[in-house]
């Protein structure tokens, strides 16, 4: 079996934070949330990383990150446009928004061919959960009827942000600890120690309790997972450019809800002991630039995280 490689999802265009939130530092020497995670997936075991972006961004992308990195990890690209779409299908007009994280992992179908992660480029997961979705990936290869698959949970409670809104794959799972069923809610928000999402622009709201295990697209995949987006990929879009040409999105955690509920795939839901931190709007980068501080002080990173590579 090929050794895993990390996914990074970096096309999102960042309109909520107001400008290229992969490309704005986090810690003292310019490093940036994706530097923490590559450091965190390197010494978990992963050698390789394909970074999913946008053609437009790829200049500013590369100055940024890629050719940094890729001096401490091998480095691919994969880019998710607006026009990759099977035959027969065409991007509506005034249609800007990327088809979603679904299509950005088939964005990188011809460069990942074996076990994969999937991680947000703005988001920090933590070394424990790099290191559980490593080893798992490393042992548990698809059955001959059944993909085996899996995710890191976190508590829904430690990833809402007190500045807006956010979107969150929320969680049902087994006595077993394997995922029933994930459904992305697109505005949740905070609500004390819980939080509530509305699916009607804040006409009604439904309460979620805080230790309601959530997705942060931190998955665990393999190439079937890949096969099996694609050829799902034309009845999405008939739906989508029928109900919401203009922002209907292919959804990974649905993709993957159906392949469990059809009995083709089963994913376990790994545990971390970190805590997850991310930067949705400008208001939430100080708390990031603040837990990274911690964390550097408490000798888990090195203050210049590259220095000594």
């Amino acid at each position: 079996m090929n050794k895993p490689v990390l996914v990074v999802m970096a096309a999102g265009m960042g309109s909520r934070y107001g400008g290229p939130k992969q490309i704005d530092p986090v810690g003292n020497h310019g490093q940036l949330i994706i530097d923490y995670s590559i450091y965190d997936a390197r010494r978990a075991g992963f050698e390789t990383v394909v970074f999913v972006i946008k053609h437009e961004m790829e200049d500013a992308f590369k100055s940024a990150i890629g050719d940094r990195l890729s001096k401490v990890i091998h480095v691919e690209y994969a880019y998710q446009e607006l026009t990759d779409l099977p035959e027969g299908y065409k991007v509506p007009a005034e249609r800007i928004k990327p088809w979603g994280t679904c299509h950005a992992i088939l964005a990188a179908r011809k460069i990942v061919d074996g076990p994969f992660a999937v991680v947000n480029a703005d988001d920090y997961y933590g070394p424990d959960a790099f290191k559980v979705i490593y080893e798992y990936l490393s042992n548990t290869p698809d059955q001959p009827e059944r993909y085996e698959f899996a995710m890191v949970g976190y508590l829904l409670g430690n990833t809402v942000t007190e500045n807006g809104h956010v979107a969150r794959g929320v969680c049902v799972e087994d006595e077993n600890h394997y995922l029933k069923t994930v459904t992305e809610r697109t505005h949740i928000e905070k609500a004390g120690s819980n939080a509530r999402f509305t699916e009607d622009d804040g006409k009604t709201w439904t309460t979620l309790p805080g230790d309601t295990i959530v997705s942060m697209n931190l998955w665990g995949l393999t190439t079937g997972f890949i096969k099996e987006a694609e050829k799902r990929f034309p009845a999405f879009l008939d739906q989508a450019l029928a109900e919401n040409p203009l922002k209907g999105e292919y959804f990974l955690p649905s993709v993957i809800s159906d392949l469990i509920a059809e009995g083709k795939a089963r994913a376990k839901v790994l545990r971390s002991a970190d805590k997850w931190h991310g930067v949705t709007y400008k208001e939430d980068k100080p708390i990031v630039v603040a837990a990274i501080a911690e964390k550097t002080a408490a000798g888990l990173y090195p203050d210049n995280l590259w220095q000594a590579q």
